[in-house]
C-alpha cells in the first residue's frame, strides 16, 4: 500500500507546478475570453458552456456563478450549460448519437456573436468537436478549455486555454480555476461595485 501523506504531497506539489504555469503562461488567455464573454453580453447575446462528465459539472457550476452570484448581489447573465436537460440530452443521444447532444441544441439557439465553451480535459471528445464545429460555422465566438495537448477539439476552436498538465485530476483543477477567475473578472468589469 502507497504511504498516503507521501501521495498527498505529491499531488499538492502536482497542483503547485501546475498553478505557476496557469500564472506563468495562461492569465493573457483568460483575460481574452473574458473579454469576448464581456462585448458577447452588452451586445446582447449568451454564452454557452458543455462537457462531459466531470466537465458537465464544471459547465454547470459556471453557469450557476453567473447566472446567480459569485461575489456581487447584481442582475443575472446570460450564461448556460447544455448539460443540464436530461430528456434533451437523452433525446437526441436516442434519436441521433451522443456524438450530437450539443450540437442539435447549438443549431436551435446560436446566433452570430455569441460565445461557446467547450470544456474537455483530453480535447478528444466527438461532442464536444461536435459543438465547436457547429458553433463556428454559426460565427460564434469558439473557445476550448482543455489539458496540455488540446486533442483534436483545439483544432477545431478558434481559441484554446491548454491547462499545462497530461493529468486529468491536474487538468480539472486547473478549470475549475480559470472558471471561478472568469466569474470573478468579468462579474467585476460588467457591475463593479453595483448591487442588484
Amino acid at each position: 500500500m502507497p504511504d498516503e501523506k507521501e501521495v498527498l504531497a505529491n499531488n499538492i506539489l502536482g497542483h503547485r507546478q501546475m498553478m505557476d504555469e496557469i500564472e506563468n503562461r495562461l492569465c493573457p488567455d483568460i483575460i481574452a475570453l473574458v473579454d469576448y464573454m464581456e462585448r458577447c453580453i452588452e451586445n446582447g447575446g449568451k454564452v454557452m458552456v458543455l462537457g462531459n462528465g466531470g466537465s458537465a459539472a464544471d459547465a454547470q457550476h459556471m453557469a450557476a456563478e453567473l447566472m446567480g452570484r459569485f461575489k456581487l448581489d447584481r442582475a443575472s447573465l446570460p450564461v448556460y450549460a447544455l448539460t443540464t436537460n436530461t430528456s434533451i440530452i437523452t433525446a437526441l443521444a436516442n434519436d441521433y448519437d451522443y456524438s450530437q447532444v450539443f450540437k442539435r441544441q447549438l443549431e436551435g439557439i446560436t446566433v452570430e456573436g455569441d460565445v461557446v465553451i467547450g470544456i474537455s480535459t483530453s480535447g478528444n471528445a466527438d461532442n464536444v468537436i461536435e459543438a465547436l464545429s457547429c458553433a463556428k460555422a454559426m460565427k460564434a465566438v469558439t473557445y476550448l478549455l482543455t489539458g496540455e495537448n488540446g486533442g483534436k477539439a483545439a483544432e477545431v476552436a478558434d481559441f484554446s486555454i491548454k491547462v499545462p498538465s497530461g493529468d486529468t485530476a491536474r487538468i480539472q483543477e486547473g478549470h475549475i480555476f480559470i472558471i471561478h477567475s472568469l466569474c470573478h473578472l468579468l462579474e467585476a468589469r460588467i457591475f463593479g461595485n453595483k448591487t442588484g
